[in-house]
């Protein structure tokens, strides 16, 4: 399957997997207000077997054949703290 992958212009870290090159219109009304302008950083095939720096490729496959888009947004900065065992 090949991704288009958009980067938001107004949320940082923010991009969105679309399975067809300027598909826009497959993205909720709210959602696409809220990302603003989208750039094209990178067309990307999601064979069996491919890896993600921030996101599973199978599950990137899935939401593009089920919903038409995929969206990756930053973690949370609680998810990237050290956790401590009391």
């Amino acid at each position: 399957m090949h991704a288009y992958v958009y980067k938001s212009q107004r949320k940082d870290d923010t991009y969105v997997y679309l399975a067809e090159r300027d598909g826009f219109g497959v993205l909720p009304g709210p959602l696409a207000e809220s990302l603003g302008r989208l750039q094209l950083v990178l067309e990307v095939e999601l064979t069996e077997g491919r890896r993600l720096a921030r996101a599973d490729a199978a599950q990137v496959r899935d939401e593009l054949a089920s919903r038409g888009f995929y969206l990756q947004v930053p973690p949370s900065i609680t998810s990237m703290m050290p956790r401590h065992n009391d």
